[in-house]
């Protein structure tokens, strides 16, 4: 199979092609990306004959369906602003695309891919991604859900933590600056509660779990939960759902008086020379500052918790997961928990594995099983505990 990866030398691109490069059912790895430069850093874990580069223009409609006509499937991990242009390329083209975004920005392309014959998968990294394919298991697996919580954080390892916000960037910090300003909808007893992202790091959402061999990590609300609870169908059943940040304590107690003050206003600041806001002076100031040595490990932490009724019994069920760096590589712990269940999934569609068409969910259309045993041979291996509640 020949595999279009756009965004290829980018973070999440690079694990994504180490990944493709390694498996022997793939071909042809096309990494495109408007700087090549990123391939330098992969140079001697790749198989050079099966690794061609391609300059991209991500804004050029042409230039995409070029490159999509060379692949059997594409893994698209470019910014979220080229979506839904690279979807509409995929269409055009006929070829299946898998791509890491929220799929609300494209659900309404569904009935056009269905047409064109080909699938677009998204939410398919790590959050949402591994998340969701846990989401659809636990729905096979309770007969009726009434708690689903998720928490996904990426962080330093304690050795690595050397500012004071205990955290550096394993992927984009104005990603990170986005996910601070995202309003997030949870039930709590049986009542759907929205939090306007001003108040997402107020004391009363915020809360502390334990992670086994980490300790306490804080989690703060960051999306909309009852989104995926709806898409599941287990709406009515929800006593409880959230979906939350993990970070190390004291994240939210940094940025509570920073979102008070405007720090994170996107309106540029009178008086200035130019029309600067402060979002983009925090991007540009701190972003710099957040960097990983390359002796440093970044740390991915997962944690879903499920509770619900099967057959005459009620159950929780907690699934874990811990992802380090690989020094060895170089590969961060989020490229990996992001790039390589996209570059699954994508090996999953040119097999016909996944054959249904349209935009597609990981929690209905990816199969558990041969997903798991993948992620596992790439060292991302899943611990469950079940307890009988009553």
């Amino acid at each position: 199979m020949r595999v279009l990866v756009l965004g290829g030398c980018g973070i999440q691109g690079k694990a994504a092609t180490v990944d493709l490069s390694g498996s022997p059912a793939v071909e042809r790895v096309i990494c495109a990306d408007a700087s090549l430069k990123g391939l330098r850093d992969i140079s001697d874990f790749i198989d050079k004959n099966k690794v061609r580069s391609a300059s991209l223009d991500a804004g050029d409609s042409e230039s995409l369906e070029r490159l999509f006509r060379q692949a059997d499937v594409a893994i698209d991990l470019l910014p979220r602003q080229f979506l839904e242009t690279v979807c509409q390329a995929a269409i055009r083209t006929g070829i299946s695309v898998v791509n890491t975004n929220y799929a609300h920005p494209i659900a309404h392309l569904h009935e056009s891919a269905q047409r064109a014959g080909m699938a677009i998968l998204p939410e398919c990294g790590l959050d949402p991604g591994i998340d969701l394919f846990i989401y659809g298991e636990a729905r096979r697996r309770f007969d009726a859900l009434n708690v689903i919580n998720s928490y996904c954080g990426g962080f330093p390892e304690p050795t690595a933590c050397d500012n004071p916000l205990n955290y550096k960037v394993s992927w984009v910090f104005e990603g990170v600056l986005a996910s601070t300003k995202r309003d997030s909808r949870i039930i709590s007893e049986g009542t759907v509660i929205d939090i306007p992202s001003d108040r997402q790091h107020e004391p009363a959402y915020v809360h502390t779990v334990d992670f086994p061999g980490l300790g306490q990590l804080e989690a703060i609300p960051n999306g909309n939960a009852v989104f995926f609870t709806d898409a599941l169908g287990v709406t009515a059943n929800i006593r409880e759902t959230g979906r939350y940040t993990l970070r190390w304590p004291g994240w939210s107690a940094f940025w509570r008086p920073l979102k008070q003050l405007g720090f994170l206003s996107e309106d540029p600041v009178a008086g200035l020379a130019g029309a600067v806001s402060p979002y983009q002076m925090m991007d540009k100031l701190l972003g710099p500052q957040l960097q990983y040595k390359r002796s440093e490990k970044d740390l991915v932490a997962m944690l879903n918790v499920f509770e619900g009724r099967q057959g005459d019994r009620q159950v929780r069920l907690v699934s874990r997961l811990l992802i380090e760096r690989d020094l060895a590589t170089g590969l961060m712990a989020m490229a990996q928990g992001v790039g390589y269940p996209a570059s699954i999934a994508a090996q999953m569609i040119a097999k016909g594995e996944i054959a249904e068409k349209g935009v597609l969910s990981p929690m209905k259309h990816i199969p558990y099983p041969n997903f798991i045993d993948a992620l596992r041979t790439r060292g991302i291996i899943f611990e469950e505990e079940e307890t009988v509640l009553s």
